[in-house]
């Protein structure tokens, strides 16, 4: 067997790191940015106020430059509708055309094709089996990846309603968003979304940035296990400050179950269970 291409695959491997970050931050802006109802642009609904609740104005603009905005707010657009009547009803169609199956099958491609460069990498770079944590999985590694899963799950909840208590806001329209509508929805996220947001996700923080890592390189898994968490949760992004801080502690503990158990099995089968029993419990909050 050729001997393993380390820089190589980290290489890949922080590339694809950076994308998933990246991605992040543009699902977090695109879930953040708020909607106004008469489809103005955000900062433009209305006078700011001031501190004893008036509303306060902006300087006046000149007569020009106010018949110019009417104007542009009631200019046909060519089939007899104002551009304001268009505009809210091209974002109308764009929010009907985003369901949940679609957010679910883009999901799934997405998540499915990062991991698909991992494996490929590991497999062009001779990266062995057993340095990413993949074994044999038995009975024993199932039943002690469900038993992680259902504690991690308590302890996920809890860090939630202590988010809350805190006034730490922690942002669920990810998981409204993607929460199924239909049964073939939930088919579709319990065994194939879920699953592949698991095994990838597990790839990466744990059976790559750890695993790998410290068999190529020499370096302590523990201090692996902390920078992988750091990087898991900057890619939950999407979901707040709260959500920073509780998935950070999630990825913290399925760190601390890989370097205890060199299983990677084991931690996406914990992974899978604790967002399927998230979604599952909070399907009709």
């Amino acid at each position: 067997m050729p001997a393993p291409q380390w820089k190589s695959f980290a290489g890949v491997t922080l590339l694809v790191l950076a994308m998933l970050v990246a991605l992040a931050r543009a699902s977090q802006s695109s879930l953040s940015a708020p909607e106004s109802p008469d489809g103005d642009p955000p900062g433009r609904t209305g006078a700011p106020a001031r501190e004893d609740g008036t509303a306060t104005s902006e300087p006046p603009a000149s007569d020009d430059e106010a018949s110019d905005d009417e104007a542009s707010d009631d200019r046909p657009t060519g089939d007899g509708e104002t551009g304001r009547e268009a505009t809210g009803d091209r974002d109308a169609t764009v929010r009907e055309t985003l369901t949940p199956e679609l957010l679910l099958v883009n999901v799934a491609v997405s998540q499915g094709l990062f991991g698909a460069v991992l494996v490929a990498a590991a497999w062009v770079g001779s990266v062995p089996p057993g340095a990413l944590g993949v074994g044999t999985v038995t009975l024993r590694t199932l039943a002690l990846g469900v038993a992680v899963g259902v504690a991690l799950f308590a302890a996920n909840e809890l860090g939630q309603h202590v988010a809350d208590a805190l006034g730490i806001d922690y942002a669920e329209g990810m998981r409204e968003l993607l929460t199924p509508d239909s049964a073939r929805g939930w088919v579709v996220l319990l065994f194939l979304v879920l699953p592949i947001i698991a095994g990838f996700e597990e790839l990466l923080f744990r059976g790559a940035l750890i695993g790998a890592f410290a068999a190529g390189f020499g370096v302590s898994p523990w201090l692996l296990a902390a920078g992988s968490t750091v990087a898991f949760a900057l890619g939950h992004g999407a979901q707040g400050p709260g959500g920073i801080l509780v998935t950070g502690l999630l990825g913290g503990a399925l760190a601390a179950v890989f370097v205890l158990t060199e299983s990677l099995p084991v931690v996406v089968v914990a992974h899978y269970l604790v967002n399927a029993l998230e979604f599952t419990v909070h399907a009709r909050d």
